[in-house]
């Protein structure tokens, strides 16, 4: 449910600015928030817990949408030197003076692993129920 709520994000320019500062009473959204209280609830998790999982979860949706929408605005600009790629990424993480950042430059790789998607559900993993990443 939430990968469709980030996933329809972009089709709405600015609201993921604007949502995490803002208790929606709109009906559309809280029959959302509605639906997944219930299948909080419906799992056992207690209504308090429930009511701020539901929060966090919508927060980092939020967070994630915003910030997938501030990479397409800056990449449209030709001075977007702060969008690396992903190998630029481990070049500039494994060149870090070793002394001051020796975890970074040994896990650099470990560090950027991953898809987009697969960061989002590991995380949505981690608040709805401890989640951890599959080794390999």
């Amino acid at each position: 449910m939430y990968t469709q709520i980030r996933d329809l994000y972009p089709e709405y320019p600015g609201v993921s600015r604007a949502a995490p500062a803002v208790v929606s009473t709109d009906l559309e959204t809280l029959r959302v928030g509605e639906g997944i209280l219930a299948i909080l609830l419906a799992g056992g998790i207690e209504p308090r817990t429930a009511g701020w999982a539901r929060d966090a979860l919508s927060l980092y949706v939020s967070a994630c949408a915003l910030e997938q929408s501030l990479v397409r605005q800056r990449r449209r600009h030709p001075d977007a030197e702060w969008v690396l790629g992903h190998e630029e990424l481990l070049d500039r993480l494994s060149a870090l003076p070793a002394e001051r950042f020796p975890q970074t430059r040994r896990h650099a790789a470990e560090l950027i692993s991953g898809t987009g998607q697969d960061r989002f559900e590991f995380a949505l993993g981690l608040l709805v129920n401890g989640k951890r990443p599959a080794s390999g």
